[in-house]
């Protein structure tokens, strides 16, 4: 996913919520390994590569954040690592809480969590 969101022609806020959008989508695909993923501490050799990945995935999601808030589509006045990782802090805790249905459809999930990260929850009001 983050290859192709690399070569994504697209803005950055698009291949940001791509990111997004995906990685909800595999989470609820693969809850049960994911989970597993998520809960790696660096104990193993395993363990200190996949955390090698997820730190690399946060500084790409960093550039893209910080790409995003140039093109104006983001807050100027956001930092880009903490915007990284609070925003798949948001995806990552779905696995505390998410139990799906069976056959349940990934799109409301991926829409809700995309729409609270990228539009909020606060109308703005003139």
């Amino acid at each position: 996913m983050t290859d192709r969101a690399r070569v994504l022609p697209a803005p950055a806020i698009e291949r940001l919520e791509y990111l997004v959008r995906g990685s909800v989508e595999v989470l609820e695909a693969e809850l049960p390994y994911v989970t597993l993923l998520l809960r790696v501490r660096g104990n193993t050799e395993v363990e200190r590569a996949a955390l090698d990945k997820r730190r690399a995935f946060d500084r790409f999601v960093a550039e893209l954040v910080t790409q995003a808030a140039r093109d104006g589509d983001l807050r100027p006045d956001t930092d880009a690592m903490i915007t990284a990782r609070l925003l798949f802090g948001l995806v990552n805790s779905i696995v505390e809480w998410y139990r799906p249905a069976p056959r349940a459809n990934t799109r409301p999930l991926a829409d809700a969590v995309c729409a609270m990260a990228f539009d909020g929850l606060r109308v703005r009001r003139g």
